[in-house]
């Protein structure tokens, strides 16, 4: 397979690299992942620090400091989170020429067969894109169910479809911020944690 060339950034556009243009060049960036820290934990890019996107604004002292150093390569589950995290990250005063992203995220990067590291604690916990899915399709069949005995619980799946379409419309999730919250994705979320990622981010 023919390694396509690797894109040049510009002073106004961060860089999109595929898994296979990215893993030769993993040394050249500070790699940050923004996903929850369950799903983290789960299997993330050798070398990754964690910094969930609902914390860049307090990562944001630390990350300019890394990108002083090396670009950052932020990362998520598909590549969606992570495009917002630049667009954020640029706002705060970091280059868009310092800035690159994982195209379709670690989903792509393992299924090109890449390692990943896992903590020894580490268990599996399902993509947040996935588990919108699930939440939003029980409750969409929960109301259609409930509408049997209680008339009217089907308005529950209409809110829930039109938020979603909300959703798609304004690129926001508010159900992926509510399931974040949850104890299994903030496995390992706690403040000490975050502050030592910030510690080895400004050290490194």
């Amino acid at each position: 397979m023919t390694t396509p060339p690797s894109p040049t950034p510009t002073a106004t556009s961060s860089t999109a690299l595929a898994p296979v243009q990215a893993r030769p060049r993993l040394d050249e960036f500070t790699v940050v992942d923004v996903r929850a820290p369950g799903e983290y934990a789960s299997g993330h890019l050798p070398g990754a620090h964690n910094v969930p996107l609902d914390r860049l604004g307090r990562a944001l002292p630390a990350l300019r400091h890394a990108a002083g150093r090396r670009p950052l390569l932020m990362v998520c589950a598909s590549g969606a989170r992570s495009a917002k995290a630049v667009g954020a990250l640029a706002d705060g005063g970091i280059a868009a020429s310092r800035l690159a992203t994982l195209t379709g995220g670690t989903s792509a990067w393992t299924a090109e067969g890449y390692e990943v590291d896992r903590p020894e604690t580490g268990r599996a916990t399902w993509a947040m894109e996935r588990q919108v899915r699930l939440a939003a399709g029980s409750l969409v069949l929960l109301g259609l169910l409930a509408d049997l005995v209680l008339p009217g619980a089907r308005w529950l799946s209409a809110a829930i479809g039109a938020g979603l379409v909300f959703s798609a419309l304004t690129d926001t999730c508010g159900m992926a911020a509510l399931l974040g919250r949850l104890p299994h994705n903030r496995r390992g979320g706690r403040a000490a944690d975050l502050d030592a990622t910030l510690t080895r981010l400004t050290a490194d």
